[in-house]
């Protein structure tokens, strides 16, 4: 067997997917072992098959039994709600981030129990330096960490649990952190904080003329990406070369590269040299931070070298089959990550497809081109090879009777032409293999699939690498020549990469179907079989795996919406409004993209709803188009999102209320600018029929006009109407223009009412619910959030009405539909307890 650990691998995967969908008791899974073992060791005496099988099935039980025994424990309390402030007191683990305007660390509280606190500073005050270690006391509020329940919404809290974080504590402004006489934690771990921080000291004084070359470099060289701004990445991301700036196994292959190409110019033999490379690259993992990519790529190296020191053929498919293997039986869990699947499948892919690929075609070349004047060696090559040396030097002999050159001269400079032509393929072969072979992973994870990575990869990764060993140099020496390389390089790939995005289709990616996906991943196992068969296979199963490939990619497959039925959805998005309208004619409408309030704050929050919650959600649902977006307010809980779903869904136009100048609505406008959105002011009294049904906006008035910043009473309020049945959506709207619609005499009942401004006591009044007698009240807000929303007044008020009040903080997403006549509800919380 080529390969042998790659079928226990997938052996024990199975077995960790198995757990997950199926509950084992450890004692089930004892016995199944025990069993598996027996019949095993019976059949090896008679079928060597059958005992393989056996063994292999044995491995699947025995991932299983791993999965069991790596089971979360319940989940550590704290006895307070989030309204109370508690006096945390703990360990400092993960010294001080520092935003602008912010602080933010990781204090541990007890063991595997640890809180990520925020404090929140005042303008042109320092942030409190902690240090790894500390012992300190701090007055704050905490929240557990909590998902957002929509449908394929991102398992934040599970990431963060295995990280063993489970609270949020935010502190108040000017709160004071108490540091507390003594030392916890562990010297070794201090020792390594303290390194990462003198590098982290080391570039912000190298660049401290240059935001931006400080945050690519504090990226690239030491994984910190508190500094990195979305706006300087965002060209990386679309060509598909943002691996190169967050630390990954291609740095550690560079740092390992560079650092045994030293030691070996100093005469250092091959396998000590070997050795202190690989304690080099541990080193690197602590410092980084301990990256799980960079500990998998260290710990492929280390097998190599075990390889090399027993004199064993290093197969690169048998090297990561090991490293996976040991990875998932100390941390199962890592199988359902994101990072670990590209990790793994990308360097598979080059070791099934693009090796096979290379051997076959530049390998043999590549031989041939080195030693050109060693006529000796041309009889131990293939004969390709030995033909292409021969020719070379003919050249050379020919081209020096025309040139001033000597014919060796000319033929060593053709050699090295040659080589940098075969190293060109090469890049382009392995961009192919990779972007094709991650294809699936990055249309589900990050529904980006980048066409112009096929290029910009092979221009933009060499320049990233060379940052590396230039930039440890620079961070090392203090050298500003150094400094000034890397500074210039990372110029260069960026304008790259923003040369590449004029080329880049403006196209993002919804979720494949299943039977597409698991299409895609046979086509591609197919593929790596075939590599080593006839010709005629090889393209045949090429052939298929482009052809799926495209499938992905342009995804020609209709919405998830059912035809002849008015949806309306309320998607969880915390304290703020995104709503969700399917038409009966399969149009599509989105009122608000959600957002997170940031009350003047200069710190902008890391979190875009409308990328990361709004537009995951409708993705999942195979819509790739809206066809209007409609803002109620320019405040950020509900326009916050709107410019990444203007990007993302390219809508036709964009419905507004009333909107001083601000600065997200001049974002908002940019944005529709840049993708010739048409924006649509709208007024109450205007009527129209979109998509099947009526739609009559209620407010604002015409003549209304408004303030110098963003009020609630700005708010855009619709009518939708679907033959008997109705929705109303009225945005942040407060009791004065519930009054005004009521005094304008406006047809307002509803079935549906979207309750104002999330419940609060300002809206909702009662001549208002009079008119409107709602079904169902839907309301939009945070879980414990800061403004006690929805009041206990509003409820009372809904209640007596005898409406069924549907809440995104408790219900999740909620859901209702109608076909004219009934109505139908689903809500998050219900479906995904069924």
């Amino acid at each position: 067997m080529r390969h042998p650990l790659v079928a226990p691998l997938i052996a024990v995967a199975s077995g960790i997917l198995v757990s997950h969908a199926v509950r084992f008791e450890i004692w089930e899974t004892l016995l199944a072992l025990t069993l598996l073992l027996v019949l095993t060791l019976v059949a090896a005496r008679r079928s060597r098959r059958v005992a393989y099988f056996t063994c292999l099935l044995t491995l699947v039980f025995a991932g299983i039994l791993d999965d069991v025994l790596h089971r979360p424990g319940p989940v550590p309390e704290i006895d307070a709600s989030s309204q109370e402030t508690v006096l945390l007191s703990g360990c400092v683990v993960d010294p001080t981030v520092f935003f602008e305007g912010r602080d933010q660390f990781t204090l541990k509280l007890a063991r595997n129990a640890d809180a990520r606190v925020t404090l929140a500073v005042r303008e042109g005050e320092t942030p409190p330096d902690l240090r790894y270690g500390q012992q300190v006391e701090i007055e704050a509020h905490v929240r557990p960490i909590r998902n957002f329940h929509n449908p394929g919404s991102f398992d934040f809290a599970g990431y963060s649990a295995r990280r063993h974080i489970y609270w949020n504590a935010s502190a108040r402004r000017g709160a004071p952190v108490r540091v507390r006489p003594g030392r916890c934690g562990s010297m070794f771990s201090a020792i390594i904080f303290s390194l990462r921080s003198a590098g982290l000291h080391q570039i912000e004084r190298l660049y401290d003329r240059d935001p931006y070359a400080t945050g690519m470099m504090e990226a690239i060289l030491l994984g910190q990406t508190a500094k990195l701004e979305k706006i300087w990445t965002d060209h990386f991301r679309r060509t598909g070369t943002f691996h190169a700036i967050v630390i990954a196994g291609l740095h550690v292959s560079v740092l390992a590269g560079f650092f045994l190409f030293l030691l070996r110019v100093c005469s250092v033999p091959q396998l000590p040299a070997l050795a202190a490379t690989v304690g080099a690259t541990w080193i690197y993992a602590l410092v980084s931070g301990w990256n799980a990519p960079v500990v998998r790529a260290s710990g492929a190296l280390t097998f190599y070298f075990v390889c090399r020191f027993f004199y064993r053929r290093g197969r690169l498919m048998n090297l990561v089959a090991a490293v996976a293997l040991g990875y998932l039986l100390a941390d199962p869990g890592a199988l359902f990550e994101a990072g670990f699947q590209l990790s793994f499948l990308s360097v598979a892919a080059i070791a099934a497809l693009a090796v096979p690929i290379l051997e076959k075609t530049s390998g043999l070349y590549a031989q041939g081109l080195r030693g050109i004047l060693e006529m000796r060696r041309d009889y131990q090559l293939a004969p390709q090879a030995a033909q292409l040396r021969v020719e070379l030097r003919l050249l050379a002999e020919t081209a020096s009777c025309y040139l001033p050159l000597r014919s060796d001269h000319l033929a060593v400079a053709l050699a090295l032409a040659g080589r940098a032509i075969l190293y060109a393929y090469e890049m382009a072969v392995l961009s192919t293999v990779i972007q094709v072979g991650l294809a699936l992973p990055m249309a589900i994870y990050f529904h980006r699939i980048s066409l112009s990575g096929f290029s910009a990869n092979i221009l933009i990764v060499p320049l990233l690498a060379l940052v590396m060993p230039i930039g440890f140099v620079a961070m090392f020496t203090g050298w500003h020549l150094p400094a000034v390389m890397a500074e210039w390089l990372l110029f260069a790939s960026k304008k790259i990469a923003e040369w590449h995005v004029h080329f880049e289709p403006e196209m993002r990616v919804p979720d494949p179907p299943v039977w597409l996906s698991l299409a895609f991943v046979a086509s591609l196992l197919v593929l790596a079989y075939t590599m080593r068969l006839p010709r005629f296979w090889r393209w045949l199963s090429l052939a298929t795996v482009l052809a799926l490939f495209a499938l992905i990619f342009y995804h020609p497959f209709a919405p998830q919406i059912r035809k002849g039925q008015l949806e309306f959805s309320a998607l969880d998005v915390g304290q703020g409004d995104s709503l969700f309208i399917a038409f009966p004619d399969g149009k599509l409408m989105l009122i608000d993209g959600g957002g997170i309030p940031v009350f003047g704050r200069s710190a902008k929050p890391k979190l875009d709803i409308g990328e990361d919650v709004v537009s995951p959600y409708l993705w999942g649902r195979s819509i790739r188009k809206i066809d209007v977006i409609a803002c109620t307010h320019a405040h950020d809980d509900h326009m916050g999102g709107i410019p990444a779903l203007i990007d993302n869904f390219h809508p036709a136009e964009l419905w507004t209320g009333a909107n001083p100048e601000s600065e997200i609505w001049s974002t908002v406008q940019q944005h529709s600018r840049e993708r010739r959105v048409k924006i649509v002011p709208m007024r109450s009294g205007r009527c129209l029929q979109f998509g099947g049904a009526a739609i009559e906006v209620l407010s604002p008035p015409p003549d209304y006009a408004p303030a110098d910043t963003p009020k609630n009473n700005d708010s855009l309020a619709l009518r939708i109407t679907y033959r008997k049945r109705s929705f109303m959506f009225t945005g942040d709207m407060e009791k004065p223009m519930e009054l005004r619609i009521l005094g304008d005499n406006l047809p307002i009942h509803a079935d549906v009412l979207k309750v104002g401004h999330h419940g609060s006591k300002t809206s909702s009044i009662d001549p208002f619910l009079d008119a409107v007698m709602p079904s169902f009240a839907v309301i939009s807000n945070g879980f414990e959030n800061s403004f006690h929303h929805p009041h206990a007044e509003t409820l009372e008020r809904l209640a007596a009405h005898h409406a069924g009040i549907l809440r995104t903080d408790i219900e999740g997403l909620v859901t209702l539909r109608t076909d004219g006549d009934r109505m139908y509800l689903e809500t998050f919380r219900y479906t995904s307890a069924r």
